[in-house]
């Protein structure tokens, strides 16, 4: 038997009773259904790459309509960069780990991305771990539909969002030390609440700005040199 961040799962060669290998079935199967809501995606790759970076991935409401968070972390995974996906509820003891992650130096740079429930949260984690002594080099929200007002210390916080449709803009306070940009992006071709995330124009603009922290790339189209607190994305 071997636990995975909270969950347990039966290895080796036990022999079951035909009736009781029919209810693990079951039971793994409904195991499965909820797994997405706090699994953390590859526990098994190191805590940080790239810079010491380790990015936190924040799915919306029941994790049926963020998926695309997914595909993001899959790429990073590609290019050498760990990262945790979670449902948006799990926000404040996600923070609580990357803090510990962060005191204990196994990584270094903390990355924040969230989609819909998972953007709205990310001020609040963001002020958190400044709280904690962790502060956040980068925050990417998706198309959050509730105000929020950003403080605390974050290096680069670019918020993505739908100006024709629910989204909103992220208010400055006068507690932030850091850099936010608003990007109205409702003029990428295919681009909604429920598909930003899934989108690959957004998905490129989000590992682009990623890879600028990780790799010390060039920093991508979200980064253009137009004034940051508000402009549209092409």
């Amino acid at each position: 038997m071997k636990s995975y961040r909270g969950y347990t799962e039966f290895v080796g060669g036990l022999r079951l009773p035909a009736r009781l290998r029919s209810l693990q079935a079951v039971a793994m199967a409904l195991l499965l259904l909820v797994l997405p809501i706090g699994a953390t995606a590859n526990a098994a790759v190191p805590a940080s790459g790239g810079n010491g970076t380790h990015v936190y991935l924040l799915r919306g409401v029941l994790n049926i309509f963020s998926l695309g968070l997914d595909d993001i972390a899959a790429k990073l995974q590609a290019q050498g960069i760990p990262v945790t996906v979670v449902n948006y509820l799990s926000w404040s003891s996600l923070a609580d780990e990357a803090a510990a992650e962060y005191r204990s130096g196994r990584v270094r740079t903390i990355v924040l991305v969230g989609h819909s429930s998972g953007a709205t949260v990310l001020p609040d984690m963001v002020a958190r771990l400044d709280q904690l002594g962790a502060p956040v080099k980068l925050a990417i929200g998706l198309d959050s539909v509730f105000r929020t007002s950003l403080s605390g210390r974050v290096g680069r916080y670019i918020n993505f969002y739908i100006g024709n449709g629910n989204g909103e803009p992220v208010a400055r306070t006068r507690q932030l030390h850091g850099s936010l940009e608003n990007v109205n992006v409702q003029n990428v071709p295919g681009v909604g609440h429920i598909t930003i995330d899934k989108n690959e124009v957004i998905q490129r603009k989000v590992i682009s700005a990623i890879d600028a922290v990780a790799f010390g790339s060039r920093p991508s189209e979200a980064s253009a040199t137009r004034k940051p607190e508000a402009r549209a994305a092409r």
